[in-house]
């Protein structure tokens, strides 16, 4: 490696290392045109997120995507105007804007719809003022947490007290190489042309497969070794490394093939899912969930008390430089926003939190909604803040895309709820409430974990953070502006009105009753009073929207789109926008299972005290409590990328030089195979956001046209799939799987390419 010069040995942070962009280094960073492209795209990926996240409860992180975005912009642009290049912090600060619109999305469609749920509307401004203060406030709260988290715990993979981040590793490699081209560009380019064309056969184009399943007969009826194809979650666990890949694992194991086999012998999940997918389907939803959010719930309480100590020096740290940032004495990397305006926008936005959750308790005849409403903000203060340093740490740790932060949602839910249920607060009314507490929460824990990504990214680059943190301030005020709209327009188009006898209950309202309705519909020429179904006001009836007509029988139900249950309309047309939200039907069971306690407790304690075990061996239970929440298709590709990478670096030989801890450092980010890794994840990620568009109905034409699974059935064309009878192995996902395995591995050797270092040597 090249030797650091005298300004960069200045620039050289605490923690010993040395950024791409030097501190006394002067460009272009925190320009209009940079934070424009950044919000415009960061609404991009927010409607394709939440439609995600409605179809199949996940979204995938959108800082690498966004980067990707930015630099080919920026330089078509350039070429073709023959305008000024976009500097790498432009770049950087256009990620950053754009990355705050799919976090805000993940929060928003995960909680929102189980308003419906509740039997209410989701109205436009709810989403809105939730989708803001829970944004802004989980980027203010993790703010303080920077120099804690991403100076202090910057290391290599398998130090101890280290914080990787992943994605934002990747972001870095991929602006770095966007700068500086050559054969590391390559590699990083080639890793994205590979990943996306596998994205492609498997999920756009239908060709192959998209997950290889091994039934374990031998085990009980619901046990499955599985695997996602996936690139970009191979990419995540060879950044991530062996340890935390294999800690993750290990969740996943205790959680699928222990707790579920022991669980589904005593399960009577209905006749139709007796065996197979549908049965480990079932125990996964409404037992292993349960348990992972326990076990995320102590695993995250106890990385609190840990962290403490760390946390409070980074306060008493930023105090202590409030006056050097006003007299601009402390370096440029190391400016953050003052504690002064991250403590006074925070009381601000939760101010406005108070005043809004007061005034709709009292448009709903509530007593006593001034003080509910300040238990509501004091809430999502206590939670806010744990959750954001908890989403923040497990996002070094694991990465974005496998942080559950709806795990930490239910948690806050659920305790959320079991004060309200001691407090005697059980209406329809409180439940909102509680819903709103959990969705500020959930949105807040969200964004601080892309927040810190961010700012990992910036550390890497040479960003300055004060420009970062203002960037990512605007990217969320304008995905969160619009987000309510995308929400409620692909509610309504798939809103069915029927009269199917299936899903209208057996019920005629009183007099009383039907007099205390106010809110009328006309639907077919003929006008009803509406009837809103909710907890408590009808046993015989799904929380929802009927229609009653004039002898006060209930005729006609409101279906949504969103947690809907109607398929079909009267005239036998089949609905096609449905989006079963599979995470938000589990917040409405948590919030009507304990308000009407009705929720089981124990599965929770036994993933607390899961938790609680680890922590006594001496192993760190964030990463294990994430393995046995999420689906283990998910986990498995993240842990053949930790044992690939500890495949390539036992065949690597030992260094023979001594090197000072910033150039191991830097050494280890920019090895080849973490350079693909960045471009398998910059692909994987790209693709799975333009197949979310091919799902619009806008693009149905050009869905169709390039899937094959159509043409395969129309044709009656062998499938380039064989399924073994005994065994049900789906062998077509095999060959590429191993190939993408290969190909990093050779890669990472330095068999294939051999890229240059980032210090330009």
């Amino acid at each position: 490696m090249a030797s650091i010069t005298a300004p960069e040995a200045r620039a050289a942070s605490s923690s010993g290392f040395t950024p791409h962009v030097p501190d006394d280094t002067t460009m272009k960073e925190f320009t209009f045109q940079a934070v424009a492209v950044g919000a415009l795209l960061g609404i991009l990926f927010g409607a394709s997120s939440l439609y995600l996240v409605l179809r199949v409860g996940m979204t995938v992180s959108a800082s690498i995507p966004v980067a990707v975005l930015s630099i080919t912009l920026f330089r078509a642009l350039s070429r073709a105007f023959r305008l000024r290049g976009a500097t790498i912090l432009e770049n950087n600060i256009t990620q950053t804007a754009g990355s705050a619109g799919e976090s805000i999305a993940f929060g928003v469609g995960v909680t929102m719809p189980a308003l419906m749920l509740l039997g209410f509307d989701m109205d436009l401004t709810r989403v809105m003022v939730v989708s803001i203060l829970g944004g802004l406030l989980g980027i203010l709260m993790m703010i303080p947490l920077r120099r804690a988290f991403i100076v202090n715990m910057h290391g290599k993979p398998g130090q101890p007290d280290t914080l990787l981040y992943p994605e934002g590793t990747a972001c870095a490699q991929v602006l770095i190489t966007g700068e500086k081209g050559g054969t590391s560009a390559a590699t990083v380019f080639v890793g994205f042309g590979i990943a996306f064309v596998a994205k492609f056969l498997t999920e756009g184009m239908s060709v192959l497969a998209g997950m290889v399943s091994l039934p374990l007969k031998f085990f009980q009826r619901a046990a499955f070794l599985t695997t996602e194809v996936a690139p970009e979650l191979i990419g995540v666990g060879y950044v991530i490394g062996v340890r935390v890949a294999c800690v993750m694992m290990a969740g996943a194991v205790i959680g699928n093939l222990v707790l579920v086999p022991a669980i589904a012998p005593f399960v009577d999940p209905g006749p139709d899912k007796q065996s197979g997918f549908e049965l480990l389907g079932f125990v996964q939803v409404n037992y292993l969930r349960y348990i992972g959010a326990g076990c995320v719930t102590a695993a995250g309480i106890i990385s609190m008390f840990k962290t403490m100590p760390m946390i409070i020096r980074s306060f008493r740290s930023s105090l202590s430089r409030i006056g050097n940032v006003q007299m601009g004495g402390t370096r440029r990397t190391d400016r953050d926003m003052s504690v002064f305006s991250l403590i006074f926008g925070s009381l601000a936005l939760l101010g406005l939190l108070a005043w809004f959750l007061g005034h709709e308790l009292a448009q709903e005849g509530q007593t006593g909604y001034v003080w509910k409403a300040l238990l509501g903000a004091a809430l999502v203060l206590g939670f806010g803040f744990l959750f954001v340093t908890v989403s923040s740490r497990l996002t070094g740790e694991i990465g974005s895309s496998s942080n559950p932060i709806s795990g930490m949602t239910v948690s806050t839910l659920a305790l959320t709820c079991l004060i309200f249920l001691a407090l005697g607060m059980t209406s329809p009314a409180e439940s909102v409430l509680a819903l709103s507490i959990g969705a500020v929460v959930c949105i807040a824990s969200s964004n601080g974990g892309t927040t810190s990504q961010d700012l990992k990214t910036g550390f890497l680059v040479g960003g300055t953070p004060i420009y970062q943190q203002w960037a990512i301030l605007i990217g969320a005020l304008s995905s969160a502006l619009v987000i309510g709209f995308i929400l409620l327009i692909f509610n309504q188009v798939g809103t069915v009105v029927t009269s199917n006898k299936e899903f209208i209950p057996e019920v005629t309202l009183s007099p009383a009753q039907y007099e205390a309705l106010t809110e009328r519909v006309t639907y077919q020429g003929t006008e009803y009073r509406v009837w809103r179904a909710r907890p408590g006001n009808a046993e015989n009836a799904k929380p929802g929207k009927y229609y009653v007509d004039e002898s006060r029988r209930v005729v006609f139900l409101e279906d949504p789109a969103i947690t809907g249950r109607v398929k079909q309309r009267d005239n036998g047309e089949e609905v096609k926008m449905k989006f079963d939200a599979p995470k938000t039907a589990v917040i409405g069971i948590i919030i009507n299972g304990v308000l009407e306690q009705k929720l089981n407790w124990g599965l929770v304690l036994i993933g607390a005290m899961l938790a609680v075990g680890l922590e006594l061996c001496g192993v760190g239970s964030l990463a294990f409590a994430v393995g046995v929440y999420i689906p283990m298709q998910y986990t498995f590709p993240i842990f053949l990328g930790g044992i690939t990478r500890w495949l390539v670096e036992r065949s690597s030989k030992p260094s023979t030089t001594t090197q000072d801890e910033a150039s191991a450092i830097a050494e280890t980010e920019t090895g080849p195979g973490v350079l693909l890794s960045s471009g398998y994840i910059a692909g994987g990620t790209i693709a799975g956001v333009l197949i979310a568009f091919l799902e619009l109905p806008f693009f149905e034409s050009i869905k169709e046209a390039i899937s094959m699974s159509v043409k395969v059935e129309d044709k009656n064309l062998p499938r380039l799939m064989y399924e073994l009878p005994s065994w049900g192995i789906d062998l077509a996902p095999l060959p590429l799987l191993l190939f993408l395995l290969a190909f990093l591995a050779l890669v990472g050797m330095g068999k294939l390419f051999q890229p240059s270092r980032f210090n330009g040597s």
